[in-house]
């Protein structure tokens, strides 16, 4: 008699019956499918993730230039930082160079957010004809863990 631990025991009951899997030939042009869908998946995510940073730097300047609003001192020069060095402006300057920044990032997102689109459309084609040959024994969700 072989005793099991509590873990070993829920790990047992979750556990899920395996289906008869068909076998499938894997061909070099699905191999490549497979591969060009794991590169845009990456590359999508990184894309994502470098929205997310423009959007919170887009979000900074918003909130600077909010900031900026609240002086009352027009005479007072303003530090803007260009590069690694930080140069004054005054009040109306500072504020053009803020809203030239938040257009750029903007366009910029934009464009990200295109390029994502586009990945996005490549991957629900290959997931069409992928999933059309391989069935249920191809995983190609995202692991959202």
């Amino acid at each position: 008699i072989t005793l099991c631990t509590v873990e070993e025991v829920n790990m047992a009951a979750s556990l899920k019956p395996l289906k008869a899997v068909k076998d499938v030939d894997v061909t070099f042009e699905d191999q490549l499918k497979i591969n060009k869908f794991a590169r845009n998946t990456n590359r999508m995510t990184e894309l994502k993730d470098e929205i997310e940073a423009k959007k919170k730097s887009l979000q900074n300047l918003q909130d600077a230039s909010d900031d900026l609003m609240m002086f009352d001192d027009d005479s007072l020069l303003i530090p803007y930082q260009i590069g690694e060095v930080f140069i004054s402006h005054s009040q109306e300057e500072t504020q053009e160079m803020l809203e030239a920044s938040k257009e750029a990032l903007e366009q910029e997102i934009k464009e990200l957010d295109g390029r994502v689109s586009a990945i996005q459309q490549v991957l629900g084609d290959l997931k069409v004809k992928l999933y059309a040959k391989f069935g249920n024994n191809i995983n190609l969700e995202a692991d959202e863990s």
